[in-house]
């Protein structure tokens, strides 16, 4: 039995299995108790329709008697390497080839179940402008030397720090800094509500956000299939990865602590090899939080690959801290402003600054609309006037990157979501609500103006 619906997991069934025809069924069992992890996904104010069951692909695949299991994957662009580790159900040989361009550059012949390097001579950094993927191809060999399992990959070769730039703590990607400017991205549909109707609609949302100019998504209180982060991967476009949240206070007991504790590390494991994701989120505002400091550290110390906003929008919450006290850990000052966002969190010496929300200025876009009581942080009236509103924001967004040194901001949303008209497409993706030719234009100016900073 499994526990937990944001993470993938696998059975083994070839003990059930008969000579044949074979009925396999999968089922979900869901108690409703509070006891599990749940997101947006709960009957609390403001939040949307419910999921329940199956939300994700099921698929039934052979494998070999000894076969890969899975594999980890480290980019070390400083040393020009990439560290593997190949797990699976026994020990024995594994041979690793990397390619570029269809061509092999790299391969190391070891043992599975350790970690081993190979060499990557001149690695082509990925990033949102040059979205670089290798291909990998890792084969399992029995005592003869037979292949007995194979499995094909990707990877990208990047590097997430922390680092200070002319005296301001800043997040960097491949030593240098790029303003992160992202949209909150829900993953809801109207149909599927959690699921989308095919693999072009995840690609889709994607593409549409670096059509506007953004070079990040934050992902908000879910996860998605595997391959939504490929297409991350593909198209060139960062990730903030949240976990979703516990809520009431019945909820907050020993079984449910320690179901979070476990799903986010499978979460963690999950993506880890995604070089679109930059930074984790345990905790966003404070929801359903407990021992902030202590995961926040624990998710840095079991991925110090990746940057960690340990609790968003209250790591720099005055309320917060007078009740909490900030922990002061994490690689984040963050803050949450609608609309913003002058307010937004400063450096403090330790972390650089984000501004994890802001924005939620909405349309109404007639004949595009979900069946109940709209709203937004404010409102604007025709497609026109919003894209000026946005332009305004991030005009005053540019002045705190130069001078208050943010770092990166999220504006909230993707798309329209039930209730909320503030995205930047109707909840059916079918009309742009912003001028995104315009959009692009300033995204890209800001961004560009914040790699300036690294001279």
């Amino acid at each position: 039995m499994h526990i937990g619906g944001y993470d993938a997991f696998s059975f083994d069934i070839t003990q059930y299995l008969q000579k044949g025809n074979n009925t396999i069924a999968v089922g979900v069992q869901d108690k409703n108790d509070g006891h599990s992890v749940s997101g947006k996904n709960s009957p609390r104010g403001g939040d949307y329709t419910y999921t329940s069951g199956i939300w994700q692909t099921v698929w039934l695949e052979p494998v070999s008697e000894n076969y890969i299991q899975s594999i980890r994957l480290t980019p070390d662009v400083a040393n020009k390497k990439l560290l593997v580790k190949v797990i699976t159900n026994i020990d024995a040989s594994v041979v690793a080839v990397a390619s570029a361009h269809g061509k092999e550059i790299a391969s190391a012949d070891r043992k599975t179940n350790h970690e081993f390097s190979i060499n990557i001579k001149d690695p082509i950094l990925w990033s949102p402008e040059n979205p670089f993927l290798y291909d990998l191809k890792i084969r399992l060999k029995d005592k003869s030397g037979k292949t007995t399992d194979e499995v094909g990959s990707y990877f990208g070769m990047r590097s997430v720090t922390l680092g200070t730039v002319n005296g301001v703590k800043r997040p960097l990607l491949n030593g240098k800094f790029v303003l992160q400017l992202g949209l909150l991205d829900q993953g809801y549909w109207p149909d599927g509500i959690y699921t989308a109707p095919t693999d072009e609609a995840l690609k889709f949302d994607i593409e549409e956000s670096k059509k506007a100019g953004f070079n990040l998504i934050r992902k908000h209180m879910k996860t998605e299939p595997q391959r939504w982060y490929y297409w991350c991967d593909k198209l060139g476009i960062m990730v903030w990865q949240d976990m979703p949240a516990i809520w009431f206070q019945d909820e907050d007991t020993a079984v449910t602590r320690s179901r979070f504790r476990h799903e986010w590390k499978e979460i963690i494991d999950e993506h880890y090899n995604a070089p679109s994701i930059v930074t984790w989120i345990p905790f966003n505002e404070n929801w359903g939080a407990f021992d902030v400091k202590e995961i926040t550290d624990w998710t840095k110390r079991y991925d110090p690959s990746r940057l960690v906003n340990g609790n968003t929008g209250f790591n720099n919450n005055p309320s917060y801290q007078k009740a909490y006290g900030d922990p002061g850990n994490g690689d984040f000052v963050d803050t949450h402003i609608y609309v913003g966002p002058y307010g937004a969190s400063e450096p403090d010496g330790k972390r650089a600054a984000s501004l994890g929300e802001f924005g939620g200025v909405g349309l109404f876009v007639r004949g595009h609309l979900y069946p109940v009581p709209n709203n937004a942080y404010d409102m604007m009236a025709t497609k026109e006037d919003l894209t000026n509103r946005y332009i305004l924001l991030l005009n005053q967004l540019e002045q705190l990157v130069k001078y208050n040194g943010l770092s990166a901001a999220i504006y909230t949303q993707t798309t329209d979501v039930e209730h909320e008209i503030n995205g930047i497409l109707t909840y059916d993706r079918a009309v742009e609500k912003m001028d995104f030719r315009k959009v692009k234009e300033i995204n890209e100016a800001v961004i560009g103006s914040s790699k300036l900073l690294n001279n």
